[in-house]
Order: C-alpha cells, then structure tokens, then sequence
C-alpha cells in the first residue's frame, strides 16, 4: 500500500505541474484535497478554505484531469466523481459554519 501512496503522489506531481496548481494553491493542501479524492484521507480546514476560495470550477478541473491521465484508468470514475463532491460538499460546509468561540 506504501508503493502505491508514493506511486499516486508522484504521478498526481505531474499532474499539478500540469494545471499550475501549486501556484493557485499550496502544494500541500492540493496533495491533501487529491488525497481526500483519490485515495483515504480527510482534507483540514485550512484546506478546505483555500479549495473553496479557488472555486469549484478548479475543483473540478483537477479531478477531470486526473481521471483523463492513462495512468488513473483504473479508477472508478463514478465512485471518484462521488469522492469529489463529498470533499467539494464537506469544505462548502466547513466554510459555511459558524466558528465555535474560544
């Protein structure tokens, strides 16, 4: 499983490079929004904020791109697409909620 989360990111590396991610937002949250897609993992809120103030539209983008690489034709698309708007949903939610006062 080790190989495969390497293999991923380094394929999603290119990827990103690809559509200038990494200059829209911070390497880390794409790799962590791309995480919380395509493989297990969960997206912070500070992720999400700047996934959200990118816009769907990137969102979006980056899953389409990653789906039409060779190298992802085994993903399920639809089980991914679902992935997405879950994450895409979760962040709109996050984003949306009032903050807990400290």
């Amino acid at each position: 499983m080790a190989s495969l989360n390497v293999y991923s990111v380094l394929v999603n590396d290119q990827i990103i490079k690809e559509n200038n991610c990494e200059t829209k937002m911070g390497l880390p949250y794409v790799l962590e929004a791309f995480t919380s897609i395509f493989n297990t993992g969960s997206i912070s809120n500070k992720c999400c904020g700047e996934l959200v103030v990118l816009g769907k539209v990137f969102h979006s983008t980056l899953v389409k791109r990653t789906l039409e690489n060779p190298l992802f034709k085994d993903l399920n698309p639809a089980t991914i697409i679902a992935k997405s708007i879950q994450t895409w949903n979760n962040c709109l939610a996050l984003i949306d909620s009032p903050s807990p006062s400290a």
